[in-house]
């Protein structure tokens, strides 16, 4: 993945400009969970960070951002009707 991103998300009980920016990922990590992929395989295709070079990092960066697009999915997708990306 080339756009930018935190190694953890900014949380807020509303969506985020850093969540309006990251939807997409958000759409590609919760389908990659969904087909079984492999946590660290995600972390490469998706963020490009090596989970055998920097275990502690790709882990927080897949949990976070896991956690944020299940939350988007759940609830924060209302905030989208109100005010689409």
């Amino acid at each position: 993945m080339t756009d930018a991103f935190a190694d953890t998300v900014p949380i807020a009980p509303e969506l985020t400009d850093y969540d309006r920016a990251h939807i997409k990922l958000y759409a590609r990590l919760l389908d990659a969970t969904a087909d079984g992929a492999d946590w660290e395989e995600i972390t490469s295709v998706l963020f490009g960070v090596d989970a055998a070079r920097e275990p502690e990092r790709a882990r927080l960066v897949h949990d976070s951002h896991v956690a944020r697009a299940r939350w988007v999915a759940s609830s924060g997708y209302k905030d989208l009707l109100r005010r689409p990306v």
